[in-house]
């Protein structure tokens, strides 16, 4: 970001921000679904919680540093596009290291640190970023950032905890230790989640902070700590990077290796048993968003204490917060509710209770129903899709293509397709003809048959594809040929 912009001073290791964006998003569902998580959301009509990662990590990074991204594979198109969308992202290094499965954090940070130690050194500092956090004070930031990497510089395996606002049983906890010169501490125990009566002493007591899930620490002391602490997960990790390309923007980990490492977070692989551990109490404001009372709590809320988003229409109801899109939704009479309008699915919730939406997801993959996983809206490589309905005998979706895009080359065992174009100028390839559709023009694909369709121009073209046969799903997909390297 122009203005602010680090430059690390002379005896300090170059500062490189890791930005971990991953998760399946069940606490926040209707919003956030599997194939659209956590850090996609938008709060409150603004950037999504990815873009303020983002953000934040260009602010501190030194001006020749890369931003490094961990993300999955299907979520990795969706990040590029919405880093694209940021001023002055344009003209940063922002590679991208991708996961063919969730491993949680330990594999994702030590596979992260493999790979920048073969970039830029062992002397790099990281600065680990979870990409699904909110934090507004970007000046209370940028110092608690400097002060961890002081102690970094310093050989210190450094973690950012957050002085505790109320007695909340849903976050683990830090015990600080003795002080250290700068602001941080010596970590004396990191602590489970608490019951209430616990927390409140935490509280009370003064002597205990949030664990933030970020970090700070020079590549070559973590992976010291991790040999020694966690070697067999360290050799697992290392097996996998060692196939990764030591250059280039985005890398990928092989899948059948990665399947092999265990499935665990950097808290309890290394964080607990290492030596050297600080913490620095976070001088800035920060929330991670975990449900939808946390979401409910944020922005100012109205003399009856409601906060909406979106239309609505609230009468006699206090402290609600509602989230319509555009439908209208309507709320009378009630108190203390949480309710969420996405066009597809509804929640209606007590505030109190929203941490248990999970279950809720849980029970739509048990029924393997897709508003689990995608909303009507889809995002893809080459745009996105909306499906306008969905029933027996057909489906109808309209597409949009951004400029110079191009579908795979595919064909569907079980449906036919009728394309019309509704805006712009498509290049469409039916078996073996290959011919322009302008607008009000349409085709037809006969099931079985070979197809695909581009966007040689350089406005987005939508048309509207219309599916007939006894099966919808996306994985009656047979590819022959792809641009974005899909399978």
């Amino acid at each position: 970001m122009p203005g602010h912009r680090r430059v690390a001073a002379p005896g300090f290791a170059m500062l490189i921000p890791v930005i971990l964006s991953g998760g399946a998003g069940t606490r926040l569902w209707p919003v956030s679904r599997q194939a659209f998580p956590k850090p996609f959301m938008a709060l409150g009509g603004g950037d999504s919680l990815l873009a303020r990662t983002l953000q934040r990590a260009l602010a501190v990074a030194d001006a020749q540093a890369p931003v490094l991204t961990v993300t999955n594979r299907e979520h990795y198109f969706l990040t590029r596009d919405a880093y694209a969308a940021q001023p002055g992202a344009g003209e940063r290094s922002l590679p991208f290291l991708l996961e063919p499965s969730g491993r949680n954090t330990a594999p994702a940070v030590l596979a992260a640190a493999l790979l920048l130690e073969r970039r830029h050194g062992g002397a790099a500092t990281l600065l680990v970023l979870p990409a699904d956090h909110l934090i507004a004070d970007l000046a209370g930031f940028r110092r608690s950032v400097a002060a961890a990497a002081r102690l970094a510089a310093d050989g210190w395996l450094v973690t950012f905890g957050i002085p505790p606002r109320h007695p909340e049983t849903g976050y683990g906890y830090i015990r600080r230790g003795a002080p250290l010169a700068g602001d941080g501490f010596e970590v004396a125990a990191f602590v489970e989640k608490p019951d209430l009566a616990t927390a409140r002493g935490y509280l009370a007591d003064g002597g205990h902070d949030w664990n933030s899930g970020m970090f700070c620490f020079r590549i070559d002391a973590l992976l010291a700590q991790a040999a020694q602490v966690a070697p067999d997960l360290l050799e697992a990790v290392r097996a996998c990077v060692a196939g990764v390309p030591a250059e280039g923007g985005t890398a990928e980990l092989p899948a059948e290796a990665f399947a092999r490492v265990p499935d665990i977070s950097i808290d309890y692989a290394i964080m607990e048993k290492a030596d050297r551990v600080a913490v620095v109490p976070g001088g800035f404001d920060w929330n991670d968003i975990g449900s939808w009372k946390a979401v409910s709590e944020l922005g100012e809320a109205d003399a009856q204490g409601n906060r909406v988003q979106g239309r609505a229409i609230l009468v006699d109801s206090r402290d609600c917060f509602v989230q319509g899109g555009e439908r209208l939704v309507a709320v009378v009479g009630v108190e203390g509710l949480v309710v969420v309008d996405t066009g597809d699915a509804v929640l209606v919730s007590d505030r109190e209770h929203a941490q248990q939406v999970k279950q809720v997801v849980e029970q739509l993959r048990g029924q393997r129903d897709e508003v689990a996983v995608v909303h009507r809206t889809v995002h893809r490589p080459w745009g996105s899709y909306t499906v306008l309905e969905d029933a027996a005998d057909c489906k109808v979706k309209r597409l949009v293509v951004r400029p110079g895009q191009v579908l795979s080359l595919q064909l569907h065992h079980r449906r036919s397709e009728h394309w019309t174009v509704v805006d712009g100028t498509a290049r469409v390839r039916v078996g073996d003809r290959e011919f322009l559709l302008q607008r009000n023009e349409s085709t037809f694909i006969p099931m079985g048959t070979l197809h695909r369709l581009e966007n040689p121009t350089d406005r987005d073209i939508a048309l509207i594809e219309v599916q007939c046969g006894d099966y919808f799903g996306e994985d009656d997909i047979v590819r022959l040929e792809d641009v974005y390297g899909r399978r």
